[in-house]
């Protein structure tokens, strides 16, 4: 389906381990990361979601010159919901097959997954929807496999 390439740099890990407030030296100081068992600067567990800043498609990344629903009621001027609204984000699991290193250059590819119901009775049918991502390094090796599954119900809690 989408295929995403982009490079990881030194500072982009660091800046993403900022972001999620982890200090630990492995994210950012290559002296101390040596002396440790990944022998070098690694990124945090998470890091692949900062792909979305590489997909012009990612529904949350603002596109100059459109209004854009941001993270505020109205920011820009948009009203209603935004394009991504109507499901939840129901779990994330990241499987390492190697640590993912600065110089690493990944390309992404994400895939369809499984597809399951259950019923509810707040919200009637629950549709369950996985999306597996490969990134595979600059050797076309598969460095990390994310998967993650989101829900949609069959109407609004409450109706």
């Amino acid at each position: 389906m989408t295929k995403i390439t982009f490079p990881v740099e030194a500072t982009h890990i660091m800046m993403f381990a900022r972001a999620i407030g982890d200090t630990n030296p492995v994210y950012h100081d290559a002296e101390a990361a040596k002396k440790t068992e990944a022998k070098g600067i690694v990124a945090p567990p998470t890091f692949p979601q900062a792909m979305a800043q590489f997909d012009p498609e990612y529904p949350l990344r603002p596109k100059p010159g459109q209004p854009w629903f941001g993270s505020g009621a109205t920011p820009s001027g948009v009203t209603g919901k935004a394009a991504s609204s109507g499901g939840l984000h129901a779990e994330q699991e990241y499987t390492y097959h190697r640590p993912l290193r600065p110089g690493d250059v990944l390309t992404s590819e994400t895939k369809q997954g499984k597809v399951w119901e259950k019923e509810s009775k707040r919200a009637g049918k629950l549709i369950f929807r996985e999306r597996i991502v490969e990134h595979r390094d600059q050797k076309g090796e598969l460095v990390i496999t994310a998967r993650s599954v989101g829900v949609t119900t069959e109407r609004p809690v409450g109706s």
